[in-house]
């Protein structure tokens, strides 16, 4: 059943409109987006769904047809932060921020559900809060450009639901192009589309879902996210964004702490290979960016300690088994990995890894392409 005829079901009656809003995966560029440095997502085909009416009595009815339970129902005047820890939760918080913004959100009916996989690192949480966004901007003629509607997405996510994500993956949700990777400077939000058409290269990019299952909320990110901001105090930098790469031996020099200088040498030097990668897409050398995502992994494994042996495992077998260059995406402890490949070689790969997995005995990882799609729109 669609998420038009669940509404009907739920609700009684048609919706005002149905919205999409994509998951992401990120090419290169991890936990740069909160040290005000660059990132370069591009949006999946997968994505949250949501049907939509007003309400103008101030309730607000959350269903989703992926989760077993009933209509979760709200009064929007008694949102709190931090007071809500299901999934309901992400479109509850965007409904909270923009009414604290002096939004007149006055309920609705919402029935979503999505394809963007939970716990993979692709933003199945950004998803339902930019299309949440999205739909609501449309009904109540707020007026908010993509760039707004992800930066509020956001605050739902680091003040209402309490993980202190960055602006990346609501930025890729809300703003992507098909065919594109999105350049996203996280300093002042502008936004390039970098042409990543991989097919016309003959390319395939592949998404390994390890199928361990990550939460942010628990802490680790936060953790780390901490660090950098205390490295980038002991470097007398705004943020870890205003160290120079070719500074960066001397910076790491004057850091006492082994783990601070883990966490600033990795955000430097993978705000560098952001660089590294534009370059080379601008001169149409997009095999090369192989190695550089390869290099990404490595330090996100050592310096970062996010990684996890099922991910190192889909690295290291892909880039054996012939693939270009590969890394893990995303906030780490667990959730997916990318790898480049010839599309000749996409199968070959694909069963090395699912082999690997099986001699390992872990869970058999779910591998799909990663398409370069559009961001949220509105559907019907």
């Amino acid at each position: 059943m669609g998420v038009l005829e669940g509404f009907e079901e739920l609700y009684g009656t048609a919706p005002e409109g149905v919205w999409a809003a994509p998951g992401r995966v990120n090419l290169i560029g991890e936990y740069t987006d909160f040290n005000e440095g660059f990132v370069m997502p591009l949006a999946l085909p997968h994505t949250a769904v949501a049907a939509v009416s007003r309400r103008t009595d101030g309730i607000l009815r959350l269903h989703s047809a992926d989760i077993e339970g009933p209509v979760v129902e709200l009064h929007v005047d008694e949102l709190a932060p931090r007071t809500n820890t299901s999934w309901a939760a992400y479109p509850a918080g965007v409904v909270w921020v923009l009414r604290e913004a002096g939004h007149q959100v006055t309920g609705a009916d919402i029935h979503l559900s999505s394809t963007v996989p939970t716990g993979a690192g692709l933003s199945s949480s950004a998803a339902l809060e930019v299309v949440t966004a999205l739909a609501l901007n449309d009904l109540f003629e707020l007026g908010l450009s993509g760039p707004e509607l992800a930066r509020f997405s956001q605050r739902a996510e680091n003040d209402f639901v309490g993980v202190p994500c960055g602006i990346m993956d609501q930025t890729a949700s809300a703003c992507a192009e098909e065919g594109h990777a999105l350049h996203l400077d996280c300093r002042d939000l502008t936004i390039r589309q970098i042409p990543f058409d991989l097919a016309s290269e003959g390319l395939s990019l592949l998404v390994v879902d390890s199928r361990v299952k990550h939460a942010l909320g628990d802490g680790e990110y936060a953790e780390r996210r901490e660090g950098c901001e205390e490295g980038a105090r002991q470097l007398g930098a705004s943020f870890l964004r205003d160290v120079a790469y070719e500074d960066l031996e001397s910076s790491l020099a004057r850091l006492s702490d082994e783990r601070i200088r883990r966490y600033v040498r990795h955000v430097v030097s993978d705000d560098h290979r952001v660089d590294q990668v534009i370059s080379l897409l601008d001169a149409g050398e997009v095999r090369a960016i192989g190695p550089v995502l390869t290099e990404g992994h490595a330090s996100l494994r050592d310096d970062l300690r996010i990684s996890c042996p099922e991910l190192d495992l889909v690295v290291d077998t892909a880039v054996g088994a012939g693939a270009l260059g590969a890394r893990m995406t995303g906030g780490g402890f667990g959730g997916s990995a990318i790898v480049l490949v010839e599309a000749t070689d996409a199968d070959t790969v694909t069963k090395a890894v699912e082999e690997a997995f099986a001699g390992a005995g872990y869970t058999a990882p779910r591998v799909f392409l990663a398409v370069p799609s559009a961001g949220a729109r509105r559907v019907s």
